[in-house]
């Protein structure tokens, strides 16, 4: 299977030389290493020649809001229509979760709940299975699209988790992160991006278990379907 990282955002600078950037990340959850499958950062507008140069495509996470009307997000959605005509399949985490939705006709918005930071609570709906995992946002999913089923939910993100009968998959949690990242990454963002006070009760999230070994188990499923 020829795979390639469609990479949207960066780790903070500070923190890449511990942790790796959003690719080596996505690479190590996927089981590859740094070198082994190619990133193109569309960020900065690069994209495969053709979609159907890839047999799969991971979309990272990002800062940036899908809604934010930047050139290289409405290229992305244009991309992502045409690789999922084409049955090309795609795994979105965060930012690729919301950027997946919206392009296929879902609606994203920042959550009136705030910021989700830490390690949060997920059910998996086909089986009712609680799970924790890593998450890092605001935005959500707030409408899905015609055809995207339903399989993360928690009370604080309704739509965690779709499958688009097995032509996509998408997660708003960060299966890919480590918690040592995401420790790190609270320090970082306190009294900036989050408050203090949520930098304190993220951090108490951090004694439960990461449960993305659960996350790599439905990506093995999808990809033989």
């Amino acid at each position: 299977m020829k795979v390639a990282i469609l990479q949207t955002g960066h780790a903070p600078a500070g923190l890449q030389h511990k942790h790796g950037d959003y690719d080596t990340m996505s690479k190590k959850f996927l089981g590859y290493g740094a070198d082994e499958i190619a990133t193109y950062n569309v960020q900065n507008g690069v994209f495969p020649a053709s979609p159907c140069r890839y047999d799969l495509y991971l979309i990272t996470g990002s800062p940036k809001g899908v809604y934010d009307g930047d050139e290289w997000i409405s290229d992305l959605e244009d991309f992502i229509r045409i690789s999922f005509t084409k049955s090309i399949k795609m795994i979105g985490v965060c930012f690729g979760h919301q950027v997946i939705a919206q392009a296929l006709g879902g609606k994203v918005r920042k959550s009136n709940n705030g910021y989700g930071v830490g390690v949060m609570d997920y059910h998996h709906t086909p089986t009712g299975k609680k799970l924790s995992l890593c998450a890092w946002h605001q935005d959500q999913v707030e409408e899905k699209p015609e055809g995207g089923r339903v399989i993360l939910s928690s009370e604080f993100c309704p739509i965690a988790g779709l499958n688009y009968d097995n032509r996509a998959i998408s997660f708003q949690p960060h299966p890919e992160f480590t918690k040592a990242f995401v420790e790190d990454l609270i320090t970082f963002r306190s009294g900036q991006t989050i408050t203090e006070e949520e930098a304190k009760k993220a951090r108490e999230t951090l004694t439960k278990d990461n449960d993305y070994l659960f996350i790599q188990g439905l990506i093995k499923a999808f990809l033989v379907t």
